[in-house]
């Protein structure tokens, strides 16, 4: 009974913390910016900070979760059609999955950086492959490819077809997009841990 009450203890507080994960993102996606060098569609923002800490403390569904419900809730004001959000749930979970997996094995110091920067690689390397073969094709259905293209050609003239366009702009900006997830998850983790997984400090 003991062990019962407090399986269910777990489960909700997990499931807590998860909604609040959840919601911080959902806040934090709405901060989106655009950077230096960038096409005008593509944007920076730290939404997946809280998926990489619920990633790291209750492992990589929780993460998942956290990456699905911030994207739902902003389908609601999607100005993409559903194409960016579309975007940041897939490239979320390659980012913090393979991170909190690393990390459930390995929980120290070492296991956070391996994990969390395998993560970014990971998500760097296959933004290449969904944004060619799913994102862009749908983003096509509202802009054309030449005017897509143009925005790349506007700042490389060099850059002919979308495959370089993916990776020279968009494979090292997702990358440095999870590096800054990462170095904030890194600095504060070991001071929210314990709250977030109810142990005492």
């Amino acid at each position: 009974m003991n062990s019962t009450s407090t399986m269910k203890r777990f489960n909700v507080r997990k499931l807590t913390v998860t909604a609040m994960l959840s919601a911080v993102a959902t806040v934090l996606m709405f901060f989106s910016f655009n950077v230096p060098l960038m096409p005008s569609f593509i944007k920076l923002d730290l939404s997946e900070l809280p998926a990489l800490i619920a990633s790291f403390s209750m492992g990589p569904v929780a993460g998942a979760v956290v990456c699905l419900v911030k994207n739902l809730v902003n389908l609601f004001f999607s100005t993409t059609g559903g194409v960016g959000e579309l975007s940041n749930f897939l490239l979320g979970c390659c980012f913090v999955v393979p991170a909190g997996i690393v990390y459930q094995r390995k929980q120290n110091l070492a296991g956070a950086v391996i994990g969390s920067i395998s993560g970014s690689a990971a998500m760097a390397v296959l933004s290449v492959f969904t944004n060619y073969f799913v994102v862009y094709p749908i983003y096509t259905a509202f802009l054309p490819m030449e005017t897509i293209m143009g925005m790349y050609q506007a700042i490389n003239p060099n850059v002919e077809t979308l495959w370089q366009a993916l990776l020279l702009f968009n494979m090292p900006f997702t990358f440095i997009k999870g590096l800054c997830s990462v170095v904030i998850t890194l600095l504060i983790y070991k001071g929210i841990a314990p709250v977030l997984q109810g142990r005492q400090r």
